[in-house]
């Protein structure tokens, strides 16, 4: 499970992102004071930062430019500006991408599995002996190779990623629809099956679990 860490001192949008975080699958973890903000980032192991630009103390351009000397953990920054100038700032000093405040959640969520993925931020590279390629599109174990298709990859990608836990549909729809490709509920359903029965062939019978109005889990 991917953990997010939350700079933000708006108490109100702090708790609402981490309970949209939370609901979309992820770990959330927030800065309890802005003393030392860098140093928390650091020792909470997490796997981006969303950063607003405007917090205490030290302010965010300031923050990112001390945390990319200690680590390359992707950073979007927030801003309730529609300032080009904030932008270019933060992009300049490292951030990995920017949104601006008011978002739509679904956008947020967007942004954060695309940053996710662009920098290769992954848990799970093997599946029981068997070798994850995402760049070819398969499972491979040195003797038996199965090809699974783009939108089957992004789907056992993110059940790997929880492996053992929930995946909600919705985390998977939002998935998808990262990929630029338009999918509806009936075809996540039928993905869903043609990977069952590419994981069986490979003598993985049931290792997909649906839990009715809840999602799926990989074992």
């Amino acid at each position: 499970m991917y953990k997010i860490f939350i700079a933000e001192d708006d108490e109100l949008i702090r708790d609402e992102l981490k309970t949209l975080l939370e609901n979309a699958g992820y770990s959330a973890a927030a800065a309890d004071d802005f003393d030392d903000v860098c140093a928390q980032i650091l020792s909470s192991g997490c796997d981006l930062v969303l950063m607003d630009i405007n917090i205490p103390g030290e302010n965010g351009e300031t923050l990112l430019r001390r945390l990319r000397k200690s680590c390359k953990t992707p950073v979007i920054m927030v801003t309730s500006r529609a300032d080009e100038a904030d932008e270019l700032i933060s992009m300049s000093f490292g951030a990995d991408d920017y949104i601006t405040k008011p978002y739509n959640p679904a956008i947020l969520l967007l942004r954060i599995s695309a940053v996710l993925k662009r920098c290769g931020k992954a848990q799970q590279r093997s599946y029981r002996g068997f070798e994850v390629n995402s760049a070819k599109g398969c499972l491979d174990n040195g003797e038996r190779e199965i090809i699974l298709t783009k939108n089957e990859m992004i789907i056992f990608r993110e059940l790997l990623d929880s492996l053992g836990e929930i995946v909600t549909r919705d985390r998977l729809m939002t998935a998808l629809w990262d990929n630029d490709e338009y999918i509806n509920d009936n075809a996540l359903t039928v993905n869903i099956s043609r990977l069952r029965a590419k994981l069986s062939e490979l003598g993985f019978d049931g290792a997909i679990e649906t839990r009715k109005k809840q999602g799926y889990v990989l074992k």
